[in-house]
C-alpha cells in the first residue's frame, strides 16, 4: 500500500507538469494582448514606446520559453505572479475568493451525501414500488433543473413569503456563523440538488447490481439480517463508484459555480475565472487552471485510495 501510495503520488508531477505546458501555449496562442487592451479600456492615444515598456515590466517581451521558465520557477516557491490586470499578487486574488467557493462546494457535497446514499438504498430496496418511483422522479428533476434557475426560484422564494433576501457581503464562518450560513446555505442548497441527484441514481443502480451477487445470496442464506446484508455487504462493495462520481462532482464544483456564484452575488473562484479570461490576464487564468487541476488530481488520488478501505478485495501491492 505504501509503495503504491508513492507511486501515485510520484506521477502527479508529470500529469500537472503537462497541464502546465499546455495552459501556458494555449493562452498565447489566443489572439489579442493584455497590454493593449488594458490601456484602449482606460481611454485615449498610447504611444508605441509607453506599450513596449508596459510589456517590459510584465515581462511579455521575453522569448516564450524563458517566460514559462519563469512562471514554473515562481510557483515552486510558492510566488504565482503578479496579475497583468490588477496589479496584486496572484495568489492573494485567489485566496480572497477560494475561502468562499471552498465552503460551498463543501456544504453542498455534505448534503448531497447526506440524502443521495439513504434515498439511493431505499430505491434500490423498494425496486419497481411507488417508494422507487417517487424518489426516481425526485432525481429526475434534479438533473433537469439547473442550478442556476433554482437559486433563482430560491430567492424569489424567500423575498416574496418572507420578504428577506440572503446577505450580499461575505462573512467568513469563523468571524460569524449564523450571518455565513445564511447567505452560504441557499447555493449550497441550489447545487447540492443536482449533486445529489447524480449521487443518488448511482447509488441505485451499483447496489442493485451487487444485490444480484452470489455473496449476497450467500449471507441472506445464512440467515442475516437484511439490515446486516445491505450494510455489511452490499453498501460497501456498491460504493466504489458512488466514491468516484462525489469526488469528480466536488473537484467540478471548486470551478464550475459561474453562474449560481452569478445568482446569489458571490465573488468566488468561478466569477474570477470569468472576469480574467475576459480580460485576458494570462498570469491569473494560468494560476487558476493549475488550482482546478490540482484539486482534480488530488481528489483522484483519494478517491483511489479510499477503494480499498470499501473494497476489502481491492489490495494495492
Amino acid at each position: 500500500m505504501l509503495r503504491y501510495t508513492i507511486h501515485r503520488a510520484l506521477l502527479m508531477i508529470p500529469t500537472l507538469l503537462g497541464v502546465a505546458v499546455l495552459v501556458f501555449v494555449l493562452l498565447r496562442l489566443m489572439p489579442g494582448d493584455i497590454v493593449e487592451m488594458r490601456f484602449l479600456l482606460e481611454g485615449g492615444q498610447v504611444s508605441p514606446e509607453t506599450l513596449a515598456a508596459e510589456r517590459a515590466r510584465l515581462g511579455l517581451d521575453k522569448e516564450i520559453w524563458w517566460q514559462f521558465y519563469d512562471w514554473m520557477t515562481g510557483i515552486f516557491v510558492g510566488d504565482f505572479g503578479i496579475s497583468m490586470w490588477t496589479g496584486r499578487p496572484v495568489i492573494g486574488e485567489i485566496a480572497t475568493r477560494l475561502e468562499l467557493s471552498m465552503q460551498v462546494a463543501i456544504m453542498a457535497t455534505v448534503l448531497a451525501t447526506m440524502l443521495a446514499l439513504p434515498l439511493g438504498t431505499i430505491a434500490a430496496l423498494y425496486k419497481d414500488s411507488w417508494i422507487d418511483r417517487l424518489i426516481q422522479v425526485f432525481a429526475i428533476a434534479g438533473l433537469a433543473v439547473p442550478s442556476f434557475w433554482l437559486g433563482m426560484l430560491i430567492i424569489l422564494g424567500l423575498l416574496l413569503n418572507f420578504n428577506w433576501i440572503p446577505p450580499l457581503t461575505f462573512t467568513p464562518i469563523y468571524e460569524d456563523p449564523a450571518k455565513n450560513l445564511s447567505q452560504l446555505i441557499w447555493p449550497a442548497l441550489a447545487v447540492g440538488y443536482r449533486y445529489m441527484a447524480v449521487a443518488a441514481r448511482m447509488t441505485r443502480s451499483t447496489i442493485l447490481e451487487v444485490l444480484q451477487e452470489d455473496y449476497i445470496r450467500t449471507a441472506r442464506a445464512k440467515g442475516l439480517y437484511e439490515r446486516l446484508v445491505v450494510g455489511r455487504h452490499a453498501m460497501r462493495n456498491a460504493m466504489l463508484p458512488v466514491i468516484t462520481v462525489i469526488g469528480l462532482e466536488f473537484a467540478f464544483l471548486i470551478g464550475g459555480l459561474v453562474v449560481t456564484e452569478q445568482v446569489f452575488n458571490l465573488n468566488g473562484i468561478g466569477k474570477l475565472f470569468v472576469d480574467t479570461v475576459t480580460r485576458a490576464d494570462y498570469t491569473m487564468v494560468q494560476a487558476l487552471v493549475m488550482l482546478v487541476a490540482v484539486f482534480f488530481i488530488l481528489i483522484n488520488f483519494a478517491v483511489d485510495l479510499l477503494y480499498a478501505v470499501f473494497d476489502p478485495r481491492i489490495r494495492y501491492n
